[in-house]
């Protein structure tokens, strides 16, 4: 028999699939296993079909043609391609980016790595609040910059910076603006047939879809948007993004933006609630603690504490029962304490302090009332020692 499964607050760094995006997958797996790019016969016919639909449904939900949607492999790969596409469109000009110390990785790591192609990578430092503030990015925009990237949702602290006035005074200066919205898509109002915003993010996994599956939308504009490719080959995607369609993926990721779009208000409420009893509950049981990142503009499931004085790599292994994180997945075995977390004016040790609650769509009022027993447990047991 298999041991208790913890319970799961970890919803910033993936999520279980819904059994209706699976069952919208499993025929894609079997009997129209097709190869979408085989146009002779109707395996491929039925298959280059369903990602078509797909790919509808996908720009309906996000207010968009279908043609601006371009299948990747997730968040990280679609953060590159806007990155490395837009600096790159035209070899020899040096160029620059900008964007802000608490980006995401696949984002400052993909800024910093185009200094090996001659462009450079501008950083901005947030608020203490960790929002961010338009007149600081405006103000770090040079005359060779090409791209502003700022985050939808922030994937540790949940903030929320105001994308669209960033992505308008972006137009105005004439730069291109991305928004990495992996954390954002499908918990957030968001139409962007009217927004300034040009390229944006996400990925399935968030939002209760398969892993291995993400969207880079690239807006219809006049001048046209031109991207450098990161792999060549087939030419799918319109030679943006080559390589085989994972049409079961494709499919389950319309059908997990669907469901989460079509349940966001309810949902978004619930957690909200939920969000607040636990914070509340645990501010009552442990008084000294920090709660980092804006409360009003952030994430509805978003939880960030700091426990002073405290061992966080402890901390999470005495919260037994407990499936949270001390930060991003993508950086969670690191042992260097949170860039977002320092770029807010933590300390290292408060840093290291920190847990990260991620409530989502299987949470319930019992989960949340365990987590604060264990949490004031697992501190009591620490501060004794």
């Amino acid at each position: 028999m298999n041991p208790r499964q913890p319970i799961y607050l970890d919803h910033q760094a993936t999520t279980p699939v819904d059994p209706r995006v699976l069952e919208a997958m499993l025929p894609y797996y079997e009997g129209d296993f097709g190869n979408a790019s085989s146009s002779t016969h109707a395996f491929g016919w039925r298959a280059e079909a369903a990602v078509d639909d797909a790919r509808e449904r996908i720009a309906a939900c996000l207010g968009l043609d279908a043609k601006e949607i371009v299948f990747t492999s997730g968040a990280t790969e679609s953060n590159n391609l806007a990155i490395h596409g837009v600096l790159n469109a035209k070899p020899g000009q040096a160029r620059s980016v900008v964007t802000t110390e608490i980006e995401h990785p696949s984002v400052l790591e993909a800024a910093g790595a185009q200094r090996a192609f001659g462009h450079r990578d501008i950083v901005v430092g947030v608020r203490p609040d960790g929002l961010v503030d338009p007149d600081a990015i405006v103000a770090a925009i040079e005359e060779d910059t090409s791209l502003v990237s700022v985050s939808a949702a922030n994937s540790e602290i949940g903030t929320l910076p105001d994308i669209e006035e960033i992505a308008q005074r972006c137009k105005e200066r004439g730069v291109l603006f991305h928004s990495d919205a992996a954390q954002a898509v499908g918990k957030l109002p968001l139409s962007l047939g009217s927004s300034a915003i040009d390229l944006l993010s996400f990925s399935a996994h968030k939002i209760y879809g398969p892993k291995g599956i993400g969207v880079l939308v690239v807006r219809k504009r006049r001048p046209r948007i031109k991207l450098r490719p990161l792999q060549f080959g087939g030419g799918q995607e319109g030679g943006l993004r080559s390589g085989t369609l994972a049409v079961p993926l494709i499919v389950g990721c319309a059908r997990a933006l669907e469901l989460a779009v079509a349940e966001q208000e309810a949902e978004t409420k619930r957690l909200r609630d939920l969000r607040e009893k636990l914070r509340l509950e645990i501010e009552q049981a442990v008084p000294d603690v920090v709660v980092n990142g804006d409360l009003e503009r952030r994430l509805p499931g978003n939880l960030n504490l700091s426990f002073p004085g405290l061992d966080g790599e402890r901390l999470l292994l005495d919260l037994q029962g407990i499936a949270v994180s001390s930060g991003s997945a993508c950086s969670s075995g690191s042992t260097e304490p949170s860039h977002v977390l320092l770029a807010l004016g933590r300390d290292e040790a408060l840093a290291r302090s920190t847990v990260r609650f991620g409530l989502g769509r299987g949470t319930t009022e019992a989960d949340i009332e365990t987590a604060v027993e264990a949490v004031s447990r697992a501190v009591q047991n620490q501060k004794s020692r």
